[in-house]
């Protein structure tokens, strides 16, 4: 271990693991350990004996569930959207070998009380039952005006610059009303709260289109695809990808001490008595909890059941968002499920999660709307988790730290975190402009 690396990894999270990957394809020489004697930090995978240690502290867990090892259950479980970042990053570090891809089967909204399929293009505006007749045909001449935008054909822009137009003056300008905004913004655009409304509208603009060439990609129900065996199989196949360029992975290394030198720059790692000498450190904010601070906490539940979430058109894998203003919070609430056909669980069995930015300090009252939507269920577990962002300054220590996963079930303010934080430590913009059909292969 006594050598010299231009970048060592701490925590083998998603977000490092990308990193890790990038930077090996970059030609650096990386080391990454972890602590633990498992792939994924906070992001990690657990068999059924696993999630019971974790939440009722026997390892017995009833037979009736089936075979532990059947079970896939991630504990940040996140959809990937089809043409997202996080495909390019994926694309871009051809991981993609390593996996195999599924489209999840509905995107839904929770809107008055009920579930709605998410309307992503004019025709589907036109069938919503979410907008009563004149509002849908005004939805129809926004959804097509957002379809035909393109950032480099002034034709398209109808006479507004949306780098200066706010979400709220484009909007008024189709007359649509707060309900209609209430599911563009959250559903279609993942905003995870109002402040885009007075924001450039040119980031939601693009945040719809992005949803709507996902949907398309597939023809299925959704713009999200997940990896068979779930999201546990992509730090292990980053993992591999940095092996192939080199980089060095060790598990199981107790303590990890960042070590400084005098003027407080980060010079090496320490563990069991060795040191890995190196310029820079990338890790999550348990390897660092001096240079963090504590931003917030997610509430969430983990449910086990026999059947699909009701009124999502017996959908195996869905989303639905719950937009705050829906159920009078500050921040949206978000259902993940997913089931045996992305194999994650035995055949029958469903996993769901309910999850959302903790208010109060009472997770089980917080989450019961969205626990509500879930019917009958076999077993559920709660938790809440703090979330953490760095406070420190890379350019004078040179570490370079990931933030606490969001509540939200979609990759998006996650690839962002690993993108921004891939330009602080190399300096340059990573290339996404990849072949997108080089992921399309594996989706069956």
């Amino acid at each position: 271990m006594d050598e010299e690396y231009d970048v060592i990894v701490l925590g083998t999270g998603l977000k490092e693991c990308i990193l890790s990957g990038l930077l090996s394809v970059d030609g650096l020489k990386v080391l990454h350990m972890d602590r633990n004697d498992y792939y994924g930090g906070e992001s990690t995978s657990l068999n059924l004996v696993q999630l019971w240690k974790r939440f009722r502290g026997s390892d017995k867990p009833p037979a009736l569930l089936g075979s532990s090892r059947d079970y896939n259950v991630d504990m940040i479980p996140k959809f990937i959207m089809a043409n997202g970042a996080l495909v390019r990053v994926l694309i871009h570090t051809d991981v993609t070998k390593y996996l195999y891809f599924k489209a999840v089967d509905g995107s839904f909204v929770y809107n008055k009380g009920k579930v709605h399929k998410v309307p992503a293009t004019d025709m589907e505006a036109l069938k919503s039952p979410l907008m009563g007749i004149f509002e849908k045909r005004r939805a129809r001449k926004f959804f097509i005006y957002v379809q035909d935008y393109k950032e480099s054909d002034p034709k398209t822009h109808e006479g507004m610059d949306l780098t200066r137009v706010t979400t709220r003056e484009l909007i008024a300008k189709y007359g649509l009303d707060d309900n209609t905004v209430d599911f563009i913004g959250h559903a279609l655009a993942l905003h995870r709260d109002d402040r885009y409304l007075d924001e450039p509208a040119l980031d939601t603009v693009k945040r719809m289109k992005l949803y709507a060439e996902s949907l398309a990609r597939f023809q299925g129900g959704s713009p999200y695809i997940y990896p068979l065996y779930g999201l546990g199989e992509l730090p292990q196949a980053f993992a591999r990808l940095s092996a192939v360029y080199g980089g060095t992975y060790m598990l199981n290394k107790p303590e990890c001490k960042v070590e400084f030198d005098e003027e407080g720059k980060v010079c090496g790692v320490t563990s069991e008595g060795e040191t890995a000498k190196c310029k820079k450190v990338v890790c999550d904010p348990s390897y660092l909890t001096n240079k963090v601070r504590r931003v917030g906490k997610v509430a969430r539940a983990i449910a086990i059941m026999s059947h699909p979430i009701p009124n999502t058109n017996d959908s195996h894998s869905v989303q639905i968002i719950l937009p705050q203003k829906q159920l009078g919070r500050k921040s949206d609430m978000y259902l993940f499920c997913c089931s045996y056909t992305h194999n994650v669980a035995p055949k029958g069995k469903f996993i769901a999660f309910v999850s959302t930015e903790a208010e109060t300090d009472n997770p089980e009252s917080e989450l019961k709307p969205g626990i509500d939507l879930l019917g009958q269920v076999d077993e559920i577990f709660f938790e809440a988790y703090d979330r953490f962002e760095p406070v420190n300054e890379p350019s004078l220590d040179n570490c370079f730290i990931s933030t606490s996963y969001d509540a939200t079930t979609h990759f998006e303010s996650t690839v962002d975190d690993v993108l921004n934080m891939y330009t602080l430590i190399t300096g340059k913009v990573l290339d996404l402009n990849v072949d997108l059909s080089a992921a399309s292969a594996a989706e069956e």
